[in-house]
């Protein structure tokens, strides 16, 4: 079996998107500048990062704020992704887009369905902030995988509030710097 990683775009502030969130602005006031390294600024070395990502996924889990905002409208009512996603939620949503499956048993029972879908490639936990959050704290992350765009957004939503007051050891495994980000890959130690 693969990885499990979290895999997300911060501020150097510590957010993964801007005040307001809505179906206008999935990524909040000022969010778009977090994915810069990805769509205007991207170099070769921010491509090959998307690439690697697209190619060794094999299940993505992502939460029903993150699905209703970001994926169901920006995305124009399909999937992004070539993979099967996994969509937490507490109760499922009535609009229900192919490519997804929605799991309303928590985060153990979407990690389980993911890894019988992902094979032996890596298993995305792509957000929002809570989804990642629940998953180190349960200790299921085996990586961490932080792009941090240059800029501050002051507020908004905080990748790391949440998550008590014990410590997670994380041991670095790589960092790439491009213009519009510095791409992190921390190990979670066990």
């Amino acid at each position: 079996m693969g990885k499990i990683f979290a895999e997300i775009t911060m501020s150097l502030d510590g957010f993964i998107a801007g005040p307001g969130i809505s179906n206008q602005q999935p990524m909040g006031a000022n969010g778009d500048k977090l994915h810069e390294w990805i769509f205007g600024k991207a170099t070769d070395a921010d491509k090959q990062w998307m690439d690697e990502l697209l190619q060794t996924t094999g299940a993505v889990i992502t939460g029903n704020h993150t699905y209703t905002t970001a994926i169901d409208e920006a995305w124009g009512g399909g999937s992004p992704f070539i993979v099967p996603a996994f969509v937490l939620c507490h109760v499922v949503p009535s609009k229900q887009l192919a490519g997804f499956t929605y799991i309303t048993g928590g985060i153990h029972e979407a990690l389980q369905q993911a890894k019988g879908k992902a094979g032996e490639k890596n298993i995305w936990i792509m957000g929002g902030a809570s989804i990642i959050q629940q998953y180190i704290k349960a200790g299921l992350a085996d990586e961490l995988r932080i792009h941090i765009a240059p800029v501050l957004l002051m507020r908004g939503t905080r990748l790391f509030d949440n998550m008590g007051i014990d410590p997670v050891e994380l041991i670095k495994e790589s960092v790439t710097a491009t213009a519009a980000a510095v791409h992190t890959v921390f190990r979670v130690k066990k």
